[in-house]
């Protein structure tokens, strides 16, 4: 394996006029995030959740937006993002399905549940189809060991899966946005 670089130290970050961090947002994360923490930089994580729900990922300037907000450096907002498999810095479907594949999983049977997402889907893991709708992530350990397999449907954990019922979750993720699309 060798380690990829970036010329991070002259790299450009795109800067859109409109900022990622809205009024709103302030004004929630100072009357309600921040003082749920010692310190402002205690609540990071919450506010990279913020953002990652709203944009389905962490752009670059959010990531200075939210330093600015928190007065601290941008390098330990980066640092946070890109440590946690939570968020990311591109966009994800609007249904992020993860996978996990660690032991006792494999054991039962989770590669049958990756191939039947990846055939139903035609992605590969960390792909997202494209139409937006879905993204495909292996993950370690869900704490869920004794239902295993199991797998995160935006965020929401389903045990003793079969392939039969992950065929109903895929359907139901693609109803649920035909219904969304046809009340927008």
């Amino acid at each position: 394996m060798s380690w990829k670089t970036k010329p991070s130290g002259t790299m450009k970050v795109p800067i859109r006029s409109e900022p990622y961090c809205t009024t709103a947002m302030l004004e929630r994360w100072q009357n309600v995030t921040l003082p749920k923490y010692a310190t402002r930089h205690g609540a990071l994580m919450p506010i990279l959740h913020d953002v990652q729900h709203a944009y389905r990922h962490v752009p670059y300037q959010a990531m200075i937006e939210i330093a600015r907000f928190l007065k601290i450096a941008p390098s330990e907002v980066l640092d946070t993002v890109s440590f946690y498999e939570e968020y990311t810095t591109q966009p994800v479907g609007k249904c992020v399905i993860g996978i996990c594949h660690t032991f006792a999983c494999e054991i039962c049977g989770h590669q049958a549940i990756l191939d039947r997402v990846r055939q139903r889907l035609g992605i590969e893991p960390h792909e997202t189809t494209e139409d937006g709708m879905f993204t495909l992530l292996t993950m370690e350990c869900l704490g869920s060991c004794d239902t295993a397999p199991v797998a995160l449907f935006n965020d929401v954990l389903h045990e003793r899966l079969t392939v039969e019922r992950v065929d109903q979750l895929i359907d139901e993720a693609k109803a649920q946005a035909t219904r969304t699309a046809n009340h927008s």
